[in-house]
């Protein structure tokens, strides 16, 4: 499946639920969002379905996210059936981690590759300031847990934000000189955070960029064909640095996925509002040829890149929170 500029689509992210155990303040506004009613988030034979009919049309690496998709019951069970579509190469999944100790062995088991884990400070009363409550320690042990269960390699993404935790964004970088993690350093983006993001703390990657390489030269490593990160090694250190350029979207020229949200639409651009409705097809008795034109047609319009920037802040006042699109 190739875009109309030539981008092959093969990335499929599905948010499993809009709910979440903790409260982020980069993805969920101060004064709440309004969770879905059960009945209108896609069920697992749903998302099942659609990715069977996916997969022979190019879609090879799944994501699960949310929300916090393991705050999802029975979430192993998508786990396993997805792993299990033929097609399927790759199949992970994003999460903050605070449940992550208590189901690492049994994502493994159900055939999970790796994790995503969402961290941005070391220090445990900043962490509670950021997530709103959230334990440090449960994520550290779930990130343990995790490497131990054989999610390898583990990633941990991290958000700078200036004034707030910027300075530790060395701390962070220093972890792949001792373990086998991928540290990705994301841009602060200007989405479901509107009473908080403020171009004064926004931070762009050159900058990060430039702090991590206080600690010594970077050399250039190849991890993946594609994807938004550009990932980095220090001299003989067992992991690596990533770099996404989330709003100055360097990488959009290489963009190739699709984003399934928890109430069945599909967008072809995480900073667009272009959705195209999956849920009702399928509950409306859709076959499966109607849902792959319907699937063909979100990567017809996928646009060329996003128009997000850090000049004009009333760009990005309609973008629904993160919560709501899938982490």
């Amino acid at each position: 499946m190739h875009d109309p500029y030539g981008r092959k689509i093969d990335y499929l992210r599905i948010s499993v639920t809009d709910r979440c155990n903790l409260r982020c303040f980069y993805c969920m506004p101060s004064e709440g969002v309004q969770p879905l009613r059960h009945k209108d988030t896609l069920t697992y034979e749903e998302i099942i379905r659609i990715v069977r009919i996916a997969a022979p049309v190019g879609i090879r690496k799944v994501r699960i996210t949310g929300g916090e998709p393991l705050a999802r019951k029975n979430i192993s069970f998508l786990i396993k059936s997805v792993k299990a579509i033929n097609g399927i190469e790759n199949l992970s999944l994003t999460t903050n981690g605070v449940l992550l100790e208590k189901y690492a062995d049994e994502l493994a088991a159900a055939g999970l590759d790796r994790v995503n884990v969402s961290l941005d400070s070391f220090n445990p009363e900043r962490y509670s300031e950021i997530t709103r409550g959230g334990s440090l320690d449960a994520v550290l042990r779930g990130i343990d847990r995790a490497e131990k269960a054989g999610l390898k390699p583990v990633r941990i993404n991290m958000v700078p934000v200036r004034g707030f935790n910027d300075r530790e964004i060395e701390d962070f970088a220093r972890i792949t000189l001792v373990k086998p993690y991928q540290v990705r350093f994301i841009e602060f983006m200007p989405i479901g955070a509107r009473d908080l993001w403020s171009k004064e703390k926004y931070i762009p990657v050159n900058e990060i960029k430039s702090v991590v390489e206080k600690i010594g030269g970077l050399t250039p490593v190849k991890i993946r064909k594609s994807g938004p990160a550009r990932y980095f090694r220090f001299d003989n250190a067992p992991g690596v640095v990533g770099f996404i350029n989330a709003v100055t979207h360097q990488f959009c020229g290489e963009c190739n996925r699709l984003r399934l949200t928890s109430d069945g639409k599909l967008r072809p651009c995480l900073f667009s509002e272009t959705e195209i409705d999956l849920k009702t097809p399928l509950r409306n008795g859709a076959s499966d040829q109607e849902i792959k034109r319907i699937i063909n047609l979100a990567i017809e319009v996928k646009p060329e890149g996003h128009s997000i920037g850090c000049s004009d802040e009333s760009s990005f006042i309609k973008l629904k929170p993160m919560s709501k699109i899938g982490g």
